[in-house]
């Protein structure tokens, strides 16, 4: 969540509200401080992931916000994530995928390990010219360490 925040803040798009962008960036992922992170390979059914995060939204905002003002706009921030269909959900959910692509080029760097399909379902859905380019730069770091280090499958 930090680091996208931060990815936010390096955005040139003047079209964006990028203090906006920040704030979704550090609360759209809040809920999986109650459920954790549900992975597609759990097998959970994405109804029942969405029903579980939902739930948890509710108890921060209600029993731990006590529907505080803060607690209304945390909960209307992450609600616009979910929803994806505002400029900025689009860019946040586009950097959550570049920051997991980033994640795994560093845990490969670390480890030696081939993590191929994190790649494929991330950065081909990038929508955004900008996180595209970074997602580009990723892909060509990430061809240079795997003719150094990690070994093909």
């Amino acid at each position: 969540m930090y680091r996208m925040a931060m990815l936010a803040m390096l955005s040139e798009d003047s079209k964006l509200d990028i203090s906006k962008c920040v704030m979704m960036a550090l609360v759209h992922d809040l809920a999986e401080a109650q459920v954790g992170d549900i992975a597609p390979r759990e097998g959970i059914p994405k109804a029942e992931k969405h029903r579980l995060e939902s739930e948890a939204m509710h108890n921060i905002v209600h029993d731990m916000l006590h529907n505080s003002p803060a607690a209304q706009k945390i909960n209307a921030l992450w609600m616009e994530y979910e929803d994806g269909k505002s400029p900025e959900a689009k860019f946040v959910k586009d950097l959550d995928r570049f920051e997991m692509a980033s994640q795994a080029l560093e845990y490969e760097k670390n480890h030696g390990a081939n993590l191929q399909p994190f790649f494929d379902s991330s950065i081909p859905k990038l929508q955004h010219p900008q996180v595209q380019e970074w997602g580009q730069g990723l892909l060509e770091e990430r061809q240079n360490t795997i003719a150094t280090k990690i070994p093909v499958t």
